[in-house]
């Protein structure tokens, strides 16, 4: 490992030259120890017709990005890729796979050898947020550039190659959506209410009305989740 105040002196090189390159796109930069990561929201990211395909608003941020490591042979570059956990496992690996290769195809035009430029496609093994709501699902599908000295490099490839499922990676907060107010429970009904209830065929109206409730909200349920599978 490098000497910790080389890794902070690069760091405090390489962070305002990647914030200006970002600038006024929807990449976000986060510092992380002995590493920088750039991190690319799918949605507004891919087309949703070709989901590995980039869109053209995202090829000026990534180029910017490129030109701004390309000089320096001391820097290496890992893109890995995430989804949400709604797909099938080998599915969300391959599709991973192929966004980063996508990314990483700029990075390789601008003048970075294999040895400098690195990929990976995680699937939903680190996932950011929970995946039980719509902001945590969208938070999940994500592509993460991250910036490095290449003596680092080995070690931070080897948290990505175990290829068994890792811890959860830095969550991060998910305003919570608001919960549907408690069903009141309908009061308890008094004996000497039986005796005076209405005929027999009034009482089976509300429960065949009732019946049905569950079968809407089971399918008002399942929505979000299939829009979610559909972007992932």
């Amino acid at each position: 490992m490098p000497d910790p105040k080389i890794t902070q002196a690069w760091l405090d090189d390489y962070e305002p030259r990647l914030r200006a390159a970002i600038k006024d796109s929807n990449l976000q930069l986060e510092r992380r120890d002995n590493v920088l990561v750039v991190i690319a929201p799918v949605d507004g990211s891919y087309n949703p017709k070709r989901p590995a395909m980039l869109l053209p608003v995202t090829l000026g941020p990534f180029t910017r990005v490129a030109k701004a490591v390309e000089a320096d042979p001391k820097t290496a570059v890992l893109v890995l890729g995430h989804v949400d956990a709604t797909g099938a496992a080998p599915a969300s690996q391959a599709l991973t796979k192929e966004r980063a290769q996508s990314i990483a195809s700029i990075f390789s035009l601008s003048g970075l050898k294999q040895d400098r430029l690195m990929l990976r496609g995680m699937g939903d093994m680190m996932p950011r947020a929970a995946n039980d709501s719509t902001q945590g699902r969208a938070l999940n599908r994500r592509m993460e550039i991250m910036f490095t000295q290449r003596t680092t490099m080995l070690a931070l490839l080897s948290k990505y190659n175990s290829g068994k499922t890792l811890p959860v990676a830095e969550m991060v907060a998910v305003q919570d959506v608001p919960a549907p107010a408690p069903v009141a429970k309908a009061p308890a009904k008094k004996a000497g209410a039986k005796k005076s209830a209405a005929k027999p065929a009034a009482k089976k109206a509300p429960a065949k009305a009732a019946a049905k409730k569950p079968a809407a909200a089971k399918a008002k349920a399942a929505a979000p989740a299939a829009n979610d599978q559909a972007k992932n």
